[in-house]
């Protein structure tokens, strides 16, 4: 039984990933993640030029089904992430995949090349923060054109393979995909989160200080396994799927409708803390030997269709 998974070249034990910033986001904790937690490999929180406090508190709530988030973005900055990427390349061989964002595109160039020099296996690019220059600050996945240019940029300022990161709040993800597919892109990662908000009855006020927030968890599942198989279809480059993971049976399902790799995040809360990724190996390893399935990657796509 083969479990490893091969994934722009590169080789993971698993197909399962840490989602961008989950489980800590120094160079220690992430090594950890792999070596005590049993992932295939890692994604950095998304970072910044410079550094970020975010939004004020409450930025974070969780629902039975669901979580919900306006943290902002915080982050330390490219400089000190540079620091964190070397430590964890010289003490632990899984891929890791940074993760950048940026306010407009000539932003995204310039973190791009700063993270470069530290040498990831992955880059991953947020594309879903709105576009400082919009008048409305629309976000660049919202718009065909604006992805492309950002993934434009992106590779005009690295050799290494870019992951573009896609957001589920679009009329066509398939056509954005095929966007930034266009534009260079080496990957996808889908999806982000959905928006959405709370709102206290008692107080009458936003639960969020945002008022508005990502929406994450196991809610969110059919949807992002939707998304998946839309933007397999749509384009022939690899993807990670994510979005409301808990389970092997979970993974297995997003590598059916397409996805390479699979990305956990919320999944840690809802499925039980910092053992979920074992839990999730076991139950892979259980159903590959009760269907007959010798290798991992027969399930990439496999789902089945009558079109």
């Amino acid at each position: 039984m083969n479990t490893k998974i091969t994934f722009l070249g590169k080789e993971f034990a698993n197909s399962i990933v840490t989602a961008s910033g989950i489980l800590g986001v120094t160079g220690a904790t992430m090594v950890n993640n792999v070596k005590e937690k049993g992932v295939g490999g890692v994604t950095m929180k998304s970072v910044s030029v410079e550094p970020r406090e975010g939004h004020p508190n409450p930025t974070i709530t969780t629902g039975e089904h669901f979580m919900i988030n306006a943290v902002g973005l915080s982050n330390a900055g490219v400089e000190n992430s540079v620091k964190e990427i070397k430590y964890y390349k010289e003490n632990c061989q899984a891929p890791l995949i940074a993760s950048v964002f940026a306010g407009d595109i000539k932003e995204f160039g310039e973190v791009t090349k700063k993270i470069s020099e530290a040498s990831p296996d992955f880059i991953e690019v947020n594309i879903s923060c709105p576009n400082v220059e919009d008048e409305f600050g629309k976000p660049f996945a919202a718009d065909p054109q604006l992805a492309t240019a950002v993934t434009k940029i992106v590779k005009e300022n690295t050799d290494i393979k870019v992951i573009v990161k896609l957001s589920p709040n679009v009329e066509n993800i398939g056509k954005i995909a095929q966007a930034v597919e266009a534009a260079g892109a080496d990957a996808i990662c889908a999806v982000n989160t959905f928006n959405g908000t709370l709102i206290d009855v008692r107080t009458r006020e936003f639960v969020l200080h945002n008022k508005f927030g990502g929406v994450s968890g196991p809610a969110i599942k059919p949807m992002a396994v939707k998304a998946v198989y839309d933007i397999s279809q749509a384009v022939k480059i690899p993807i990670i799927g994510t979005g409301g993971v808990t389970t092997g049976q979970d993974v297995l399902e997003m590598m059916l409708a397409g996805a390479t790799l699979v990305g956990v995040g919320s999944g840690v809360h809802f499925g039980g803390g910092k053992d979920v990724f074992k839990n999730m190996m076991g139950e892979i390893k259980e159903i590959m030997e009760e269907e007959g399935i010798e290798d991992l990657m027969e399930m990439i796509g496999g789902v089945k269709s009558d079109d």
